[in-house]
C-alpha cells in the first residue's frame, strides 16, 4: 500500500512561487508513475502534470505549460510540482496521485493512489 502526503499549498498572491511535495511511503517510488492534479471549487479534478519513473519524462497541462514544472527525487520519495507566475485561476486544491506501473498517465483514473491534497489560494 501506498501512501502519500502533500505539503507546501498556503495562501500566496498573485505572481509569485510555491513549491508543493508529495512524499510517498510503501512500494517501489522509482518504478511508480507519479501526477498532480487540482481540483478548483465547483469544478471537476483537472490534470496539471506527470512524470514517469526512471526516465523522469514529464508532461504538462496547457495552462500550466512554462510556469509549473514537475520534479522527482527517488532517493527522497519525493515527488515535486514547482508553480511559478501563479494566477487566480490556479486557486484549488492540489492532489498528488501515483500509478504503480511504468509510464506516464494523464487520467484520474489511470492512478492508483492519492494524497489527500493541499489548498493553493492565490489573491489578486
Amino acid at each position: 500500500q501506498v501512501q502519500l502526503v502533500e505539503s507546501g499549498g498556503g495562501l500566496v498572491q498573485a505572481g509569485v512561487s510555491l513549491r508543493l511535495s508529495c512524499a510517498a511511503s510503501g512500494g517501489t517510488f522509482s518504478r511508480y508513475a507519479m501526477g498532480w492534479f487540482r481540483q478548483a471549487p465547483g469544478k471537476e479534478r483537472e490534470f496539471v502534470a506527470a512524470i514517469s519513473g526512471i526516465l523522469g519524462n514529464t508532461y504538462y497541462a496547457d495552462p500550466v505549460k512554462g510556469r509549473f514544472s514537475i520534479s522527482r527525487d527517488n532517493a527522497k520519495n519525493t515527488v515535486y510540482l514547482q508553480m511559478n507566475s501563479l494566477n487566480p485561476v490556479d486557486t484549488a486544491v492540489y492532489y498528488c496521485a501515483a500509478r504503480s506501473r511504468p509510464g506516464i498517465y494523464f487520467a484520474s483514473s489511470q492512478y492508483d493512489y492519492w494524497g489527500q491534497g493541499t489548498q493553493v489560494t492565490v489573491s489578486s
